[in-house]
């Protein structure tokens, strides 16, 4: 339990990366765990997209800084992410996929992996290209996009963490 709380307290969003895709084996690690994640009912409702091509990166990333209205690359250079849909249909989707998220960005952090959750998803997927991206990868449904985390090796040290607020906990 040491070992999970030390990665919990140590994680942080990395907005510089290296130009290096993560080895195969980490980021088959960093899916898996996105897979345990806990979901309403046990529903699964979410799915995970890795997108290791640059092509489809630097796509989806003109897509993002569109949305946001910026000309910037909004996945700060990191080279490789995975998306986070889920399922409208489930009640609990939302949640799940944050929980999805929540698990993808600690393993990354436990296996020395810098990652960033990047918002837009939802108005990138609800795009007509971003249902064409779903429909060429053979995804039928009617999915939301939770979030994108992006992922590599950062190139720059991790900050200290914030302080903890005052009046996080209220206990009865």
């Amino acid at each position: 339990m040491a070992e999970t709380l030390t990665t919990l307290k140590a994680r942080r969003s990395c907005r510089a990366y290296k130009p290096e895709l993560i080895e195969e084996e980490k980021l088959n690690a960093i899916i898996e765990a996105g897979t345990f994640a806990a979901t309403g009912m046990g529903k699964q409702s979410p799915i995970i997209i890795a997108v290791t091509d640059k092509a489809m990166r630097d796509k989806l990333s003109r897509m993002n800084a569109a949305i946001l209205g910026a000309d910037m690359d909004p996945f700060y250079g990191a080279p490789e992410l995975l998306i986070v849909l889920a399922d409208k249909a489930v009640p609990t989707h939302v949640y799940d996929g944050s929980l999805v998220m929540g698990n993808l960005m600690n393993a990354a952090a436990d296996l020395g992996v810098a990652s960033c959750w990047i918002h837009r998803a939802k108005e990138e997927f609800e795009s007509e290209e971003g249902k064409a991206i779903l429909k060429d990868l053979g995804i039928e449904g009617d999915y939301e996009g939770i979030g994108h985390l992006i992922l590599g090796y950062a190139a720059q040290p991790e900050a200290a963490p914030a302080p903890r607020k005052e009046g996080y906990v209220y206990r009865i």
